[in-house]
């Protein structure tokens, strides 16, 4: 893994050669920032997260062989952090990605600058969705499906997990921010968790945001 100012070692998994170079050439542009491999399909994405150690995998769903899923299924010491890139659009990819261990969940058409603050965001441990795989995570469930928390608590759960602040969440909600820290520590307390970060990991792998 990275050491102490040493740049984040990323590695591309996707199954079209003209998409690697692309995205090779634009990421090896940034100082911190460094492309250690490119893998054409899912069996020689997990050989190449194994040998390199990369810090971020940057993971297709669709590709020949094993797909993006049994790519995160077969990831074993300690894994890279996995920003999911696909072109897939279907909502219902979103929540078994990120139940598998995806730290991101990013589509194709994101602007550059955006995929790089991504890489920089999932690596420095957030979770991070795109705003269309975000509303696919946090839309209402079905009834008979509560668990502990209140319908308030979810619908901070939910903010929480794409990225809120409590003053933004205040300011969505329409509440105190002393009201939405109250939420917040309810909300951690009842999942068990230490952190935010926690709590929207634990969300968006368990269905609950």
């Amino acid at each position: 893994m990275t050491e102490a100012g040493g740049p984040i070692r990323v590695l591309i998994a996707d199954d079209h050669p003209v998409v690697r170079q692309g995205l090779r050439t634009f990421l090896d542009l940034q100082e911190d920032l460094e492309v250690v491999g490119e893998a054409a399909d899912g069996d020689e994405a997990v050989a190449l997260a194994g040998s390199l150690s990369p810090d971020v995998l940057l993971l297709d769903l669709k590709m020949p062989g094993r797909d993006g899923l049994g790519v995160l299924a077969a990831l074993s010491g300690p894994p890279p952090r996995v920003l999911v890139l696909t072109s897939v659009s279907d909502p219902g990819d979103v929540a078994p990605a990120m139940r598998a261990g995806a730290a991101g969940f990013l589509y194709k058409d994101v602007d550059p600058g955006s995929l790089v603050r991504a890489i920089r965001a999932v690596h420095a441990g957030q979770v991070l969705l795109a705003p269309e795989a975000a509303e696919a995570m946090i839309a209402p469930r079905p009834a008979g499906g509560e668990g502990p928390l209140t319908a308030r608590e979810r619908e901070v759960l939910g903010l929480i997990a794409r990225g809120r602040s409590n003053r933004e969440i205040a300011r969505d909600l329409g509440l105190s921010e002393k009201t939405v820290k109250a939420h917040v520590s309810s909300v951690l307390m009842k999942l068990g968790v230490q952190d935010r970060t926690q709590a929207a990991l634990y969300a968006v792998r368990n269905g609950l945001a």
